[in-house]
């Protein structure tokens, strides 16, 4: 089976030079717009080109505002900071994720608790949070959540859209709402999918998206908040330009601010790629489909969108027998030009987050045993 994929694969990208994970594509206007920014000098943090690829992920996401930022981490930091989270708050998410998420938690001084995921999204398990809420949360006359054991305020949660995989986003947010949590949507790899109809991005108090090198749409760098709250967006928009109060020439500041905006130079980059998203998606699940087929016919599962979800498939997966065989794949795969890589490392098992807390995993272990990446790049 392993020959036979590698054959596979490279029938799909018509090559057989190495094959990566996910490459990007440049096939619109980023030349012609990044040589537009050049020429009109405008290539830090103010230009025309922010303002449009703000407007366009604004219309993507299906929500009134978007902001520019960094990066995807930077958007995930900025969201938690707009909402007052600190050393005193908890941030409920699932282990199964990019470090980033809870990196983000971090740099807010916040603690992060795992929970597991549903096998069938590979994202935060409804169940498994109220779960958690049932045994541990107590809304006080104020409105806040204390966690009763750790005594702290449980502040947010924030679900992750695993490889572009929409999770049961409506039955999260209906806890959020039961609970007064607000929800802080991690789509940083979800661009331009659907779950019942809705764009990831537009189903919490504020949603997060990436745009680096991988990732289905780039800029290089890159990411974007998106929000239905005028008062977020403003102040949001504010503190990531450094808190500078509009003046003609003073500088004055009236908060801590952070040099989060996206400069108008990788804005230029995105909004050409922005243009293409809907061409990119249809490929990338055109290739889905494909591997689908082939790993079928090998006896093997493929990860499927789940039900409900229209995935962007930002990256295709495989779920196998156990972490022997999932070693054998990769080591396979790799030795012969083909890139794969296993999921992410369990964060409750990464040395900086090994005395959070944790529940029961069992969904998201069996996942991290079985689960491989493979080449998920738009096909020229």
């Amino acid at each position: 089976m392993y020959k036979d994929l590698v054959q596979f694969v490279k029938e799909q990208f018509n090559t057989d030079a190495f094959i990566p994970l996910h490459e990007p594509r440049f096939i619109g206007n980023e030349k012609k717009y990044l040589e537009e920014c050049i020429d009109s000098t405008f290539v830090s943090s103010v230009g025309k080109f922010v303002n449009l690829f703000e407007e366009m992920m604004a219309e993507i996401a299906g929500t009134k505002y978007a902001v520019a930022t960094t990066n995807g981490t930077s958007a995930l930091h900025i969201c938690l900071e707009a909402l007052h989270i600190d050393n005193s708050c908890e941030v409920i998410t699932q282990a199964l994720t990019f470090v980033a998420t809870c990196n983000a938690i971090s740099y807010s001084n916040a603690a992060p608790v795992f929970i597991d995921v549903d096998r069938e999204t590979l994202g935060l398990s409804p169940l498994a949070l109220e779960e958690f809420l049932n045994e541990h949360a107590e809304i006080r006359n104020d409105g806040s959540v204390i966690n009763k054991k750790s005594g702290k305020r449980i502040a947010a949660v924030m679900p992750m859209h695993t490889f572009g995989h929409p999770v049961k986003i409506d039955e999260i947010s209906a806890i959020c709402e039961k609970y007064q949590i607000p929800m802080i949507e991690d789509s940083t790899e979800s661009l331009g999918s659907f779950y019942k109809g809705r764009p990831t991005g537009s189903n919490g108090i504020l949603g997060t998206f990436s745009f680096n090198g991988n990732k289905t749409v780039t800029c290089g760098g890159g990411g974007c908040v998106t929000t239905n709250d005028e008062q977020l967006a403003k102040h949001i928009k504010h503190i990531t330009t450094t808190a500078k109060k509009p003046h003609k020439w003073e500088y004055v500041h009236d908060h801590i601010g952070y040099n989060y905006r996206l400069p108008n130079l990788n804005a230029a980059l995105a909004c050409a790629q922005l243009e293409k998203l809907s061409e990119f998606v249809k490929n990338k699940r055109e290739l889905a489909s494909r591997y689908k087929e082939f790993f079928d016919s090998k006896g093997v599962q493929f990860f499927h969108e789940p039900e409900d979800a229209k995935s962007n498939y930002w990256l295709n997966a495989v779920l196998l027998k156990d972490r022997n065989e999932r070693n054998e794949f990769l080591k396979y795969t790799n030795e012969n030009s083909v890139m794969t890589r296993p999921v992410w490392t369990l964060m409750n098992k990464l040395e900086m987050f090994k005395n959070c807390y944790a529940a029961d995993l069992s969904n998201s272990e069996w996942i991290e045993d079985r689960l491989v990446n493979i080449p998920s790049s738009v096909r020229l």
